[in-house]
């Protein structure tokens, strides 16, 4: 199958973790190019239903001819799957038998210039997922104070060395605006001491990343998707999430114990007061993750981790 436009992380891993069957209705909350979408729809023949949220039009064009062939099978929407609750409601469905988010940026993505996402590829600071949306990666580095964009850089790239990021991005923007990818990534290179050049990853990931999860309010959302995604997701239905960094990974972890967990009252209280009900039975302990020979063939796979929960 040609995955030009995206190759799909742990494949089988993940359509196992789903455990489709025919007739069911199952949610990609990140369609993406419409890989594992494709193999949903190819386990759950001949009647299963599956819906597929994304708020890029490349990723909705793409998955459109991806899956042509199943016909009225795929119901495409365009929106971010912090509104699943409100997405359902619409298409006047109540409940799914399973629910997937990819939370990886497409190749797709990465690879064109104009989207900016990418320090490899000269382009305008962009990075916005719905390009409808006003706020971009340019607005940031230009706009906000030193304080913010170091908080920004520091809590969702994890840069311990941000403030001499910001300093050096101040230092550029008080004489002209920050405009391109190649020019904050050459500012941040610069500077950083230079045995964090040698490393395997770019000096610019990490602010690269924290701008990407910013301009798109992606920690708030996924925060958002999975509390509601586990109110629609039918008694048994499974619920799995790949994830592509630490502050993701933890999210989805930390949401899926506590929905197992369920009551939230201090370990002092004698009795029960939140009267939180379990909903989840996690399926992972620890985080699957894909193969050596995966990791060789797609080397953005490599910080992929995936959890699977069950509703009860």
């Amino acid at each position: 199958m040609d995955y030009s436009f995206h190759t799909p992380v742990m494949l089988k891993e993940t359509i196992d973790s789903l455990d489709c069957n025919p007739g069911g209705i199952y949610l990609d909350g990140t369609i993406g190019g419409g890989g594992h979408a494709y193999h949903i729809l190819t386990k759950t023949a001949p009647d299963g239903i599956l819906i597929g949220i994304d708020a890029d039009d490349d990723a909705l064009t793409e998955s459109q001819r991806r899956l042509d062939q199943f016909g009225n099978r795929k119901i495409l929407v365009k929106g971010n799957f912090a509104d699943i609750g409100e997405i359902l409601d619409d298409l006047n469905i109540k409940e799914v038998d399973g629910i997937l988010f990819d939370l990886g940026v497409s190749s797709h993505q990465l690879e064109t210039a104009e989207r900016g996402f990418s320090f490899s590829l000269d382009a305008p600071l962009d990075m916005r997922m719905d390009r409808r949306q006003k706020l971009s990666a340019y607005d940031l580095i230009n706009t906000l104070s030193d304080k913010k964009l170091e908080r920004i850089i520091k809590k969702y790239g994890e840069e311990v060395m941000a403030g001499r990021v910001v300093r050096a991005i101040s230092g550029k923007r008080a004489i002209a605006p920050i405009k391109t990818t190649k020019e904050l990534a050459a500012i941040i290179v610069k500077a950083l001491p230079p045995q964090l050049k040698r490393k395997r990853t770019h000096p610019a990931t990490k602010t690269f990343q924290a701008l990407r999860i910013a301009v798109n309010d992606e920690l708030s959302n996924l925060y958002r998707a999975i509390n509601d995604g586990i109110d629609v997701l039918k008694k048994g239905g499974r619920f799995s999430i790949i994830s592509f960094h630490s502050l993701e990974d933890r999210i989805v972890k930390n949401l899926f114990r506590s929905w197992e967990k369920g009551c939230i009252c201090p370990p002092d209280f004698p009795v029960c007061a939140c009267k939180r009900k379990p909903k989840l039975k996690v399926l992972t302990r620890k985080p699957v993750m894909p193969s050596n020979a995966e990791i060789d063939s797609n080397p953005r796979a490599r910080s992929a981790r995936l959890r699977t929960t069950m509703r009860v």
